[in-house]
C-alpha cells in the first residue's frame, strides 16, 4: 500500500488556485505532482506557480502517467463523466466537483463505473468536513433545539449576467442548469449531511429574468427519511442578495448560512447563543484529507459519490422545469 496519495488536476481553473489545489499539497499524506489544462501555455503557468513538477494539455496523457495515482477532475459538470470513467478505466480513484455531473442519470453511469472498476469516487461537496457545519451536526445531536420538526432555506442573488458573455454556469449544456445547480446543491446536499437523506422532493422552475436559457428561480418542498419536512427558495434574479438556512425544533431553532461567514445561531427559550469558527484559507483541505485518509486506510469520507447521487435527484425533482 501507498504512503502519499499523488494527484493528478484536470482543469486547473479558478477553483483550484486557493479553494482545492493547495489543499492537496498541505494535506498529510498527500502530494500534488500534475495538472492539465487544455491550454498548455496557462498549464505550464499554473504548475510553475503553484511548485507542481508535471503539466499536461492532454487528459488522457494524465490519468495514463504511472505516478499519478488518483485523480482530481475541476472540470464543468459536462465533462466530469466522461473523466471520471477514463479514471476508472484506469484503475485510479476520482474526485470530482459538484455538482457531480450534468443530471442524475450521469451520476449513477460514473459510480457504476468506478464500482465494476474497484476505484473509490468521492465529490467537492467540502462543507461536510468544515468545522462551521460539524458544529451544526454536534448541536443537532446533543438535543439542544429538540427533537427537528422542519428546515427552511432562502436564497437570493441579483442578476449580474451579460447576456452577451455568459458564464459556463448558466448554460444548462455546460453546467446542467443555473445558478440552482452550482449553488443549491450545496445546500441541499449539507442538509442531506446534517438530517440525513431526502425521500420525496417536488417542486417548479421557471425563468423570470430571460437574461439565459436556464431556471433562475426555483421553489420546492421535501421530505426526509426521518419525516422532518423541508422547504426551499432559491431565486437568482432579486433586488439584493442574501441567504439562510433555519432548522426548527421542538425547543428551539439553528439559524445559518451555507456560503457566509455570519456566527451560527441558537435560539431557545434560554436565550439566544452564537458560535463563530472561522473557515481554512484552502476551504477544500478538511474534506482532501479525509479523502486522503480513506484512500490509505485510515478513515471515512462522507461526500462519496453514492451520496452526492442523492442531491442530484433532488436537484433534478425540484427544477421540474426541465
Amino acid at each position: 500500500m501507498t504512503d502519499t496519495i499523488k494527484w493528478g488536476i484536470i482543469g486547473c481553473g479558478n477553483v483550484t488556485e486557493v479553494k482545492s489545489g493547495p489543499g492537496f499539497q498541505l494535506a498529510e499524506g498527500s502530494e500534488l505532482i500534475a495538472v492539465m489544462r487544455r491550454n498548455g501555455e496557462l498549464a505550464a503557468d499554473y504548475a510553475r506557480r503553484h511548485e507542481v513538477r508535471k503539466w499536461y494539455d492532454d487528459a488522457d496523457a494524465l490519468i495514463a502517467d504511472p505516478e499519478v495515482n488518483a485523480v482530481y477532475v475541476a472540470t464543468p459538470p459536462s465533462t466530469h463523466k466522461a473523466y471520471a470513467l477514463a479514471a476508472a478505466k484506469a484503475g485510479k480513484p476520482v474526485y470530482v466537483e459538484k455538482p457531480m455531473a450534468l443530471h442524475a442519470r450521469e451520476c449513477v453511469d460514473m459510480i457504476e463505473a468506478c464500482r465494476d472498476a474497484g476505484v473509490p469516487l468521492f465529490v467537492a461537496y467540502y462543507r461536510r468536513a468544515l468545522p462551521r457545519f460539524l458544529k451544526v451536526k454536534q448541536l443537532l445531536e446533543m438535543g439542544t433545539i429538540g427533537d427537528i420538526r422542519f428546515v427552511t432555506t432562502v436564497h437570493t442573488k441579483k442578476l449580474t449576467e451579460d447576456p452577451a458573455n455568459l458564464p459556463w454556469r448558466v448554460i444548462p449544456e455546460l453546467s446542467g442548469g443555473g445558478h440552482f445547480f452550482d449553488l443549491a446543491s450545496h445546500t441541499l446536499d449539507l442538509l442531506d449531511f446534517l438530517l440525513g437523506p431526502i425521500r420525496d422532493a417536488s417542486g417548479r422552475a421557471s425563468n423570470q429574468g430571460k437574461a439565459y436559457a436556464a431556471e433562475d428561480i426555483v421553489s420546492g418542498t421535501y421530505v426526509f427519511e426521518s419525516g422532518v419536512q423541508g422547504t426551499g427558495l432559491w431565486c437568482f434574479t432579486a433586488y439584493q442578495g442574501g441567504e439562510i438556512n433555519e432548522i426548527v425544533g421542538s425547543r428551539g431553532k439553528l439559524t445559518f448560512s451555507t456560503f457566509g461567514s455570519e456566527p451560527i445561531r441558537l435560539t431557545t427559550a434560554d436565550g439566544i447563543g452564537e458560535y463563530s469558527l472561522e473557515q481554512p484559507k484552502h476551504i477544500q483541505q478538511p474534506l482532501i484529507q479525509t479523502i486522503v485518509n480513506e484512500l490509505l486506510g485510515k478513515g471515512n469520507c462522507s461526500s462519496t459519490g453514492v451520496s452526492a447521487l442523492r442531491t442530484a435527484k433532488v436537484m433534478d425533482e425540484l427544477a421540474s422545469m426541465r
